[in-house]
């Protein structure tokens, strides 16, 4: 049972939307084997994407109800599972490896950890970038959107923000991944947001910082300040998390950077930059200090924007001296609308990949 237990949950996490490719060596088996024990990983495989509570999931899996919760809990503090409790009752339900499992072991990354996602990473990004809808989306800096171009609720981080009522402040795993590896970031680490629409829903949670909606707001200025884009999760309502990411950690802009992954497969974007070459004065802040995603380049005395490669975050325009660059929305015509829900997200991604992961839904 021990090992087919974890080929078993390697199939399963194959099987969701997301995708968790083999490889010839196992080392998606030695990464799970890091994670779960043999019993875990099998009780993993009998949840759904869908909340339920211990007496569903017995109910449903003929397993034994006594112990089943404590199971449960204990999964959900190793970060193998995601657990919310409404009142006195429960919920349950699977994670993806991303955004799920992996970025829930913050608090169990160690050097060895580190190295087996590290290595593992060039293989699942080949796969996960390969189709879209893409996991997350870029979020502008909301001060450099055009006041004459109106951004939907969607595109806005005040949305996400006005929209909770819980918040929480929480290590980076990304950049504890790198410094383990001996590539620390030199930003603010704590700076990955959760946000939840039921008050005082973190108050118990093992790991992170509570912090008020005000304090939500003044770390996402802080990121800002700092070079950093905000990402969030690529539909048009129940966003759960603002990331906050550099070019050095990230493994999302990493896979624009370190294995030339176009853009628009890896996040979507809703505007573009330009540079107006009239009032750009060369000073190459927008290039060497802002941009994440080298899409700005050198041109004769000017600089000037890589529209392939720019993601619009907004963090060029935010620093430049002479205010010679803008935000331009793509052509909503041209452009896909992100999915509805989490749940219309599944869907989509599960149609382009040609996976049925009906049994889990």
């Amino acid at each position: 049972m021990n090992e087919d237990s974890y080929f078993k949950l390697a199939k399963v996490l194959d099987t969701l939307p997301n995708g968790f490719p083999a490889v010839k060596d196992g080392l998606e088996i030695k990464i799970l084997k890091k994670i779960f024990t043999p019993e875990q990983a099998d009780l993993f495989c009998d949840l759904r994407l869908t909340f339920e509570t211990s007496e569903q999931i017995a109910q449903r899996t003929g397993r034994p109800l006594a112990g089943l919760e404590d199971q449960l809990m204990t999964m959900g503090n190793k970060g193998q599972l995601f657990c919310i409790a409404m009142g006195e009752t429960r919920f349950f339900k699977m994670l993806p490896w991303v955004f799920g499992i992996y970025e829930f072991q913050l608090q169990r990354m160690d050097r060895e950890f580190a190295g087996l996602c590290d290595a593992y990473s060039p293989v699942y990004g080949k796969q996960f970038f390969s189709k879209t809808p893409q996991l997350m989306q870029t979020l502008a800096i909301e001060k450099t959107i055009p006041v004459h171009q109106e951004a939907l609720s969607y595109e806005k981080v005040s949305t996400i923000i006005e929209n909770g009522q819980s918040f929480l402040a929480n290590e980076c795993v990304c950049k504890k991944e790198r410094g383990l590896l001996g590539h620390p970031c030199d930003r603010s680490t704590q700076v990955c947001l959760a946000i939840a629409p039921v008050p005082g829903i973190f108050d118990k949670y093992p790991v992170g910082r509570v912090i008020t909606k005000d304090e939500a707001y003044l770390l996402l200025n802080k990121a800002e300040e700092e070079g950093l884009v905000h990402l969030t999760g690529n539909v048009q309502f129940g966003q759960y998390y603002i990331c906050n990411c550099c070019k050095c950690c990230c493994g999302v802009l990493r896979a624009i950077n370190k294995f030339d992954i176009p853009a628009s497969l890896v996040i979507n974007s809703h505007y573009y930059a330009e540079i107006d070459p009239e009032t750009c004065i060369a000073c190459g802040t927008c290039s060497d200090e802002r941009c994440q995603v080298n899409a700005i380049d050198k041109d004769e005395e000017t600089y000037r924007i890589i529209p392939e490669r720019c993601i619009g975050c907004g963090l060029c325009i935010h620093t430049c001296p002479t205010e010679s660059i803008r935000l331009i929305h793509k052509d909503r015509e041209k452009v896909a609308a992100p999915p509805v829900t989490e749940n219309d997200w599944f869907d989509e991604r599960g149609r382009s990949r040609g996976v049925d992961f009906s049994a889990y839904k």
